[in-house]
């Protein structure tokens, strides 16, 4: 089963995302959790990213339901961010 397009699940905008590191983390924790989602950015080719400098880079959808858990993973993320706990990743 694809976890982030499943079939009897209806997707709500959960938040914007700032970046696609910020993107990619946030994936691999709900993948891991088994939480169904998905992400899209905001970047068009045609447009050359912007829409990215209006809208942020992206967004992420999920089941209503699971809201208030993925808004806490993020919001840890992004302190953890803050607090520089990434600065030594490449």
């Amino acid at each position: 089963m694809d976890l982030r397009k499943p079939e009897n699940a209806e997707f709500v905008r959960i938040s914007g995302l700032d970046n696609p590191f910020e993107a990619q983390l946030l994936g691999s924790i709900l993948e891991e959790r088994g939480i169904a989602h998905r992400i899209r950015s905001h970047h068009d080719t045609a447009y050359d990213g912007l829409f990215q400098m209006q809208k942020g880079w992206g967004e992420i959808s999920a089941p209503e339901s699971r809201k208030n858990e993925i808004l806490e993973i993020l919001k840890q993320i992004r302190q953890d961010a803050s607090a520089g706990k990434y600065e030594d990743f490449p």
